[in-house]
């Protein structure tokens, strides 16, 4: 016998990782001793990034999609590096086939051309013929964003040029931008607002660099922030920006963002958020000869937030998903409170804050229809993907060694 035991509030629904490149779920855990800057140059500028064939982008995109459902996430913002309309025709057929709710990110080729801070090449007619082809319906799982290199990664007159064309398609637009040390001298941020080009539908990845008034200017003119702790603590992109964007007004959103080097589940990321930013505040009181307390200085709770209310904002979709509101789309999970790790309850934040883990997420639905039960995907049959993925793999492999030698 399960027991399952709601969250007493209508605030928290299924997971919505706001950042993650979900084709890498092909050469997943690949990157565990990755810098940034090797974890570049091994995907882009000609790399395992431009090595993959359209049928590749099917199964990587199934399997990434697959991974983030049965880790309870039910919405992902899928962060593309384009090749070719074939390309987008099977990540959408993946993203469709796991049967994810997602915004389709339609970015452009990770080639040497297109990923420097003097390019002005784009592939715009690419994404208008996307948005009219896939994303005609509103009443769809799929809704597509625009991913753009961003000012610090191709020319300014290109960003402004793609943030024009993300907002005539009606789309999100997501860029990595203030990070690593290229990152808080550039005041991209500041350069946004002078253009009157700050607003809601953009989202930035990281900003672990931008200064604090321009987290102001984002709080008070509009844009989100999706921290993604794991992979920032780890490559080098710098300290996650979570306390920097909630002291000056703004809640931030999560992502996993890449599989090459860590799992693709929320659960590890609300526990690197929180953690990372309560050590930050501690460690300056212990500086200080002040010991922390009595309360920690963020709540388990605002990380929860995070992973779902704040991740929906960030796609726009809060009016869909985010809260298990009336008038809302079912995306829900169901954690057992029975296994081992988690029994007894006690505190049903804490439990998904800071014990559960994939292994214990028992149901999982996406507007109102399961995709998960009794612990097991439906629907797939895994022991082909397995198969599929594994000849993707070696096909990506197998180029990046010819390419080596």
């Amino acid at each position: 016998m399960r027991s399952h035991r709601r969250i007493e509030s209508d605030h928290y629904a299924g997971f919505v990782d706001s950042h993650r490149h979900t084709w890498e779920s092909l050469i997943r855990n690949i990157g565990v001793d990755w810098s940034l800057q090797t974890y570049l140059g091994k995907i882009y500028y000609g790399n395992y990034g431009s090595l993959r064939r359209p049928k590749d982008d099917y199964i990587g995109n199934l399997l990434g999609a697959l991974e983030a459902l049965d880790a309870g996430v039910t919405t992902l913002l899928d962060w593309t590096m384009i090749i070719s309309p074939d390309h987008t025709h099977e990540m959408i057929r993946g993203l469709e086939d796991a049967g994810i709710r997602a915004v389709f990110a339609h970015g452009c080729p990770g080639d040497t051309e297109y990923w420097n801070n003097d390019s002005t090449l784009d592939n715009a007619e690419d994404a208008r013929k996307a948005k009219v082809r896939y994303f005609s319906s509103e009443d769809q799982l799929l809704t597509m964003g625009l991913a753009i290199r961003g000012p610090e990664f191709s020319a300014w007159e290109t960003s402004v040029k793609e943030i024009e064309l993300a907002r005539e398609l009606n789309a999100v637009c997501s860029m990595h931008l203030g990070f690593g040390t290229w990152g808080h001298p550039s005041q991209s941020i500041t350069r946004l607002n002078e253009a009157n080009l700050l607003g809601r539908d953009l989202n930035f990845a990281h900003a672990n660099a931008v200064r604090p008034e321009e987290m102001k200017l984002l709080a008070e003119k509009g844009g989100s922030i999706s921290v993604t702790p794991e992979i920032e603590m780890m490559m080098g992109h710098g300290y996650p920006a979570t306390g920097l964007a909630r002291e000056n007004g703004l809640n931030v959103a999560l992502g996993v963002d890449v599989v090459t080097s860590t799992g693709g589940d929320m659960f590890t990321q609300m526990k690197f958020a929180l953690q990372a930013e309560r050590a930050r505040v501690n460690q300056q009181l212990l500086n200080e000869g002040t010991m922390p307390g009595p309360e920690l200085h963020i709540a388990a709770e605002s990380m929860l937030e995070a992973a779902t209310i704040e991740g929906a904002k960030a796609l726009m979709l809060e009016d869909k998903i985010g809260t298990l509101t009336p008038g809302k789309e079912a995306d829900f999970i169901m954690v057992r409170t029975d296994d081992i790790n988690i029994f007894p309850v006690n505190d049903p934040i804490g439990v998904v804050t800071q014990c559960a883990h994939t292994g214990n997420v028992d149901s999982v639905y996406v507007g109102g229809k399961a995709v998960k039960q009794n612990g097991k995907l439906l629907h797939h049959d895994l022991q082909k993907l397995r198969k599929l993925a594994e000849e993707s793999r070696n096909h990506l492999v197998k180029e990046k060694q010819k390419q080596s030698t």
